[in-house]
C-alpha cells in the first residue's frame, strides 16, 4: 500500500498544475534577490528528446509518467492497456485519454514507438517476412512462423532482429553480406513482436532472437525488450531464446540476470581452425573460451545451454565431425542438445545445402554418442525467410525517395494471413 501511495502521489506543484504556469520565473524584489524557477510539468522526470518512447515501459513507468504530467495514475494503467493490448500506435489512437494529457505528451515530445510496415512477403508454408521501416528509412525483417501441433494447438514465433544488418559477417548468412548501420532501440525490437500478432490476429508464443544482428552487440536493448516482452506483452521466459555466434565477456553478463531463457550458441564446427573459416569473428573468441563461458553458465543459471551447427555440404557434415563435435560436448560436460540447420541458399555463396542423408547421419552420429540432436525444419525458404537468409539493400543505405514511391502500393498496409 505504502509503495502505491508513492507511485501514486502527486506533487503539490503539479497537483496545481495548467499550461499557462509552464516555465514560470517569480521575482523578488531586492537587488540580490534569486530567481525562483517552476519546472514544466511536462518536462519533468522525462528522459531528453529523442528517447521519449512509451513503448518498452513498464506499467510502473507509465504511472509515474501520468503523475508527472499532473494526472491520475490509473491514468499510466491506461496507458500500459493502450500499448500492449490495444497496440495503439499513435498518441491520437488514446482515445480513453483526456484530450488535454494526450496534447502535454505531444507537446513534451512523447511518441508510442510505432514503425510502419514497408512490405510482406509470404512463403507457401505460412511464414511471413515482415519488412519494417524505422524513423531512419533503414530497413529491418522480421518472421513469423506458425505452426500447428499434431493436437491442433497453435504456436506462433517471432523471429526478431537486434540490429539493422550485422558486423560479424558470418561466411553463411546473407545479413552481414548486407552490411551493418546501427542497433536497435528497445521499442524497435519489442514492436517486431506487436505487429506479427498484429497480422497473424493472434498472440505470439515464442520468440527468438534469431534474426538479422548479433543479439550479444546490443545486450542492453536486448535486455530491456527481453524485459517487456516477458512483464508487458506477457510471453514467458522460457519461450524466449537468445542467439549468439559468440562475443568475448557477453556469455558472462547475461548469466548475471539470471534469466530462465534459453541461450542458443552458434557453434558450427567441432574446432577452432575449421570455424574461424566460417565465422571469421571466432579469431577473438576461442572456441575453448567459448566453451567454458557456456558451463560457467550453466552453473550459474541452472539452464543448459542449447547449441546451434549449421551444416554445410563438405565443409563441416561429415561423420568424423559429428564424432568430434560430440567429443569437444562431453569433454566440457555440456553434451546436452544440438540444433542442426541444413544450409538454406544465399545468392553468390560458395556454400551448398547438404543431401538428406549427410543430415540424419550426422544426426545419428551424435545420438549414438549420447547428445540429443534436432534437425529444425526448413520455414519461408521460398520467400528468402529461413534461417540465414534475412538481407535486404536499405539495412546499409537508407530508403530514397524514389524507393518509397517504388513500393508504396505494398507498403500501404498489412495484408492479413490469418
Amino acid at each position: 500500500m505504502a509503495l502505491l501511495q508513492h507511485v501514486c502521489s502527486i506533487p503539490l506543484v503539479r497537483a496545481v498544475r495548467s499550461r499557462s504556469l509552464s516555465n514560470i520565473s517569480i521575482s523578488i524584489p531586492s537587488s540580490r534577490a534569486p530567481i525562483v524557477s517552476i519546472p514544466s510539468p511536462s518536462s519533468a522526470r522525462v528522459p531528453p528528446v529523442g528517447s521519449r518512447v512509451l513503448l518498452g515501459m513498464s506499467e510502473k513507468e507509465l504511472q509515474q509518467l501520468a503523475v508527472d504530467f499532473g494526472q491520475q495514475c490509473y491514468r499510466g494503467k491506461q496507458l500500459h492497456h493502450l500499448l500492449y493490448k490495444t497496440k495503439a500506435k499513435e498518441i491520437e489512437d488514446f482515445s480513453h485519454l483526456p484530450k488535454a494529457f494526450r496534447y502535454d505528451l505531444k507537446e513534451a515530445g512523447w511518441i508510442v514507438g510505432r514503425s510502419p510496415v514497408y512490405r510482406v512477403v509470404t512463403a507457401a508454408d505460412g511464414t511471413v517476412k515482415i519488412l519494417i521501416k524505422l524513423e531512419d528509412n533503414r530497413l529491418i525483417e522480421t518472421v513469423g512462423i506458425p505452426v500447428e501441433d499434431d493436437k491442433g494447438s497453435q504456436r506462433l514465433t517471432a523471429c526478431v532482429s537486434s540490429q539493422v544488418g550485422c558486423p560479424l559477417r558470418c561466411s553463411f548468412c546473407a545479413t552481414g553480406q548486407g552490411g551493418y548501420s546501427r542497433n536497435l532501440k528497445r521499442h524497435e525490437i519489442i514492436e517486431q513482436v506487436l505487429i506479427i500478432e498484429e497480422l497473424f490476429k493472434y498472440r505470439v508464443t515464442n520468440v527468438v532472437f534469431m534474426g538479422m544482428g548479433e543479439p550479444m552487440l546490443n545486450l542492453k536493448a536486448v535486455l530491456e525488450a527481453h524485459r517487456c516482452l516477458n512483464k508487458d506483452v506477457q510471453i514467458g521466459q522460457r519461450m524466449i531464446t537468445i542467439s549468439t555466434v559468440g562475443v568475448p565477456n557477453t556469455i558472462k553478463k547475461l548469466a548475471s540476470h539470471k534469466l530462465q531463457s534459453t541461450l542458443a550458441v552458434s557453434l558450427h564446427a567441432p574446432n577452432q581452425k575449421l570455424r574461424e573459416t566460417i565465422v571469421p569473428s571466432a579469431k577473438s573468441y576461442p572456441l575453448n573460451a567459448i566453451m567454458k563461458d557456456c558451463k560457467d553458465y550453466f552453473l550459474e543459471t541452472g539452464r543448459r545451454v542449447s547449441f546451434e551447427y549449421a551444416l554445410l555440404a563438405g565443409v563441416n557434415d561429415g561423420k568424423e565431425h559429428a564424432v568430434e563435435l560430440a567429443e569437444l560436448l562431453h569433454g566440457w560436460g555440456l553434451g546436452h542438445h544440438v540444433n542442426l540447420i541444413p544450409f538454406n541458399p544465399i545468392k553468390d555463396s560458395e556454400y551448398r545445402r547438404p543431401y538428406k542423408k549427410a543430415v540424419l547421419a550426422f544426426a545419428a552420429a551424435l545420438e549414438s554418442r549420447k547428445v540429443t540432436a534436432s534437425i529444425r525444419q526448413t520455414r519461408g525458404l521460398d520467400a528468402s525467410a529461413a534461417c540465414g537468409q534475412l538481407r535486404n539493400e536499405f539495412q546499409k543505405s537508407p530508403l530514397s525517395a524514389l524507393d518509397e514511391s517504388e513500393s508504396e502500393s505494398k507498403s500501404q498496409s498489412i495484408v492479413s494471413v490469418g
